[in-house]
């Protein structure tokens, strides 16, 4: 079975990302004979036009999305673990097939604007206090906010690119002398040593975070409650921008264990159609293969779009193709179960730039009857790149 190749969820450096631009995503997926390609930066669509115009010239199809982090009050008053292992209530959501050009309305406009601002301020506050951390161990440098937002960002600043930004600095004061790096990071650190070797920038970066920018860290600076949205807040700014709202599960860890809300199928597929989702994703490199099948095999049946992505959201470079746990390849149902979630965002984003509804109205109600028209018209849209 000859099942095109879809990557639903990468984000590219307009939030953060491997990617060292969108060409670079693009070209790894021509590469890879990934035919799909959706972009799915945090709070942001600035990247939608030069995705758009890159697909193009490598005759890939465009998917535009979108995350977002939200609250529910209630689960979090319940303590209940949604799809952020740590923080009960908070909610990863995605919106999926956006307008494209981009339009929002106010209020919505506004609201959007305004969870970037807190999140690029309480980035600029962590940077702020990683300052007082380099003053009080005379390092003998400290890092400009201005010069990582206009040099490592695309307008929108995230933790980790302020771990990028210290571990260049480091690198360039500590020359070739991985001595002298790592006594550098032992004081930042507060007397902890690096553990990955200085060649893995990756693994350098992700210890800086959780050294220094996590909770715990001497540069941590919670967020503000303005910083998060509620969840249907954030599901009317996606159908108003055109989208279709996405529920991303967090699935199964290495365990095999689920957060308090995912842990029953059965129920979380009837919680999610009661809070107005039609439609779910997973970044199948976090699931095993078998586990993976199971849940999204059943939401599927259950009438669910299903699709599912790769992130490349930290330091690491993974493949674009999608792989479930350890590199296991994708199964023939999983390749299609996400062939046919692409068909649907595909068409539903083709009837949206002509005027037309799409799969899910402005409100986000969806028939789901119609699934199956939907994955025709996205196929044959699909197939004629």
């Amino acid at each position: 079975m000859n099942i095109p190749k879809v990557n639903a969820h990468m984000h590219t450096p307009y939030s953060f990302s491997a990617f060292s631009d969108v060409n670079d995503a693009l070209d790894r997926a021509v590469a890879e004979e990934v035919k799909v390609v959706g972009i799915n930066d945090f709070y942001t669509v600035a990247g939608y036009q030069e995705w758009a115009a890159g697909c193009k010239a490598q005759r890939l199809y465009p998917l535009f999305n979108i995350e977002f982090i939200s609250l529910n009050e209630d689960d979090q008053k319940a303590g209940l673990k949604v799809n952020d292992p740590g923080n009960p209530g908070r909610t990863y959501l995605s919106g999926k097939g956006m307008s494209f050009p981009f339009r929002l309305a106010e209020p919505y406009a506004l609201q959007l604007a305004g969870v970037v601002r807190e999140s690029n301020a309480q980035v600029k506050a962590m940077c702020g206090k990683v300052n007082e951390i380099l003053s009080a161990n005379n390092a003998g440098f400290s890092l400009d906010f201005e010069w990582i937002k206009n040099t490592l960002t695309q307008g929108l600043i995230r933790e980790r690119h302020l771990a990028k930004a210290l571990r260049l600095k480091v690198y360039e004061i500590g020359g070739n002398d991985e001595i002298k790096i790592k006594t550098l990071f032992l004081k930042f650190f507060g007397g902890k040593e690096l553990k990955s070797p200085v060649a893995d920038e990756a693994g350098v970066e992700n210890e800086i975070r959780s050294n220094m920018l996590k909770a715990g860290g001497g540069a941590f600076v919670p967020e503000t409650p303005e910083a998060f949205l509620p969840m249907t807040t954030v599901q009317e700014i996606i159908a108003a921008g055109g989208g279709i709202p996405t529920y991303p599960f967090l699935a199964d860890d290495a365990n095999g264990n689920y957060t308090d809300f995912e842990n029953d199928l059965e129920r979380v597929s009837r919680q999610l159609t009661g809070r107005g989702f039609h439609s779910v994703e997973f970044i199948a490199t976090r699931n095993d293969v078998h586990l993976l099948e199971k849940y999204a095999s059943y939401l599927y049946e259950k009438g669910f779009i299903v699709t599912f992505g790769s992130e490349h959201n930290t330091p690491a470079m993974e493949a674009v193709e999608l792989f479930a746990r350890n590199n296991t390849p994708l199964t023939d149902t999983l390749k299609k179960i996400n062939y046919e979630g692409a068909c649907v965002v595909a068409a539903h984003q083709h009837l949206l730039a002509q005027g037309l509804r799409g799969y899910v109205d402005e409100n986000g109600n969806a028939d789901r009857s119609k699934r199956d028209e939907f994955v025709k018209l996205g196929d044959k849209l699909i197939t004629v790149l």
